[in-house]
């Protein structure tokens, strides 16, 4: 039995804390791309980028109801909450999927739509269906859903993939791993329960923090890549620096924290730290390129 759905109920099916990070990163891969886009189709991508991200999570969450229902922090989300079923969200998921890959393909081109329908595809057959329930590396492999919208708003711009487009989705690679698995560090309880195989229950503490430890060391170096592919100057390369160094520094602490609340209060620390780190490098590779772009008219 569900209740009347509200406006809001169908807005909390799309995940926007998410959407907000694959709409802003987008966005950023369609500005930094080289190439000229009619702001109106600029907005009208960035806006079928964000409706397609929350098809995905709408339809993540007509699939993941039932530990939806377990977990504590999933518990009142509208499907396990009984606001909306599960065949409103699918239809509400399938509808947005298919609209948002048709006008982005209308608007821009269609290696861009193809490229979304792809992400789509990724995250909710093969990431939701799949690899979640079956293997602790489903955070590792299914994070590409989430490293792709700058390449899709960079091949909306210019209908092409290139190995600086390929650098802004490493970034976001590499940073999903330390992030989710933080999270996982303190909330064990709650996926053992619901039975998902993240790293903590199945590898162990010490075997997570050690990877964790790992990848932000690799994410603080994979942020350097804008800068020495030409796509940033200095006021990136400073915040991305700055920015890794603190990551890692961050990451280094919690594998050196004992067990216990120290560890957990460590590995909240870092997912905290993990949820502005991308908007903060992204932003700066978004304002450096601006600054390059208005010093290039003036001189």
């Amino acid at each position: 039995m569900t209740g009347e759905a509200r406006v809001e109920d169908y807005f909390a099916l799309l995940k926007p804390s998410v959407m907000s990070l694959v709409v802003f990163t987008a966005f950023v891969g369609l500005v930094v791309a080289p190439g000229a886009i009619n702001p109106i189709v600029a907005l009208i991508a960035v806006l079928c980028i964000a409706i397609g991200g929350g098809a995905s999570g709408a339809l993540n969450m007509w699939y993941d109801s039932d530990i939806d229902a377990i977990m504590s922090r999933t518990q009142n989300r509208p499907i396990p909450a009984g606001r909306i079923s599960r065949n409103q969200a699918l239809v509400f998921g399938i509808v947005l999927a298919a609209f948002s890959v048709g006008v982005l393909g209308l608007a821009t081109n269609w290696l861009a739509a193809g490229f979304l329908a792809f992400t789509i595809f990724f995250y909710v057959v093969i990431y939701t269906m799949w690899l979640k329930r079956l293997t602790p590396q489903n955070i590792v492999i299914g994070g590409a859903a989430g490293s792709f919208p700058p390449m899709i708003g960079w091949a909306a711009v210019n209908g092409t993939i290139t190995i600086q487009s390929a650098a802004l989705f490493l970034i976001v690679f590499l940073w999903t791993p330390p992030h989710f698995w933080a999270l996982a560090l303190y909330k064990q309880s709650d996926y053992g329960a619901a039975g998902v195989p993240m790293m903590p229950n199945v590898a162990g503490e010490e075997s997570t923090k050690l990877q964790i430890l790992v990848y932000s060391a690799l994410l603080a170096a994979s942020t350097l890549l804008p800068s020495f592919l030409g796509m940033a100057g200095w006021l990136y390369t400073a915040v991305a620096v700055v920015t890794g160094v603190s990551f890692t520094f961050l990451a280094w602490r919690l594998y050196r924290a004992p067990d216990g609340v120290p560890m957990r209060k460590m590995a909240r620390n870092l997912f905290a730290y993990s949820l502005s780190y991308l908007f903060i490098v992204f932003f700066a590779l978004l304002a450096d390129n601006l600054l390059m772009r208005f010093g290039s008219v003036l001189s």
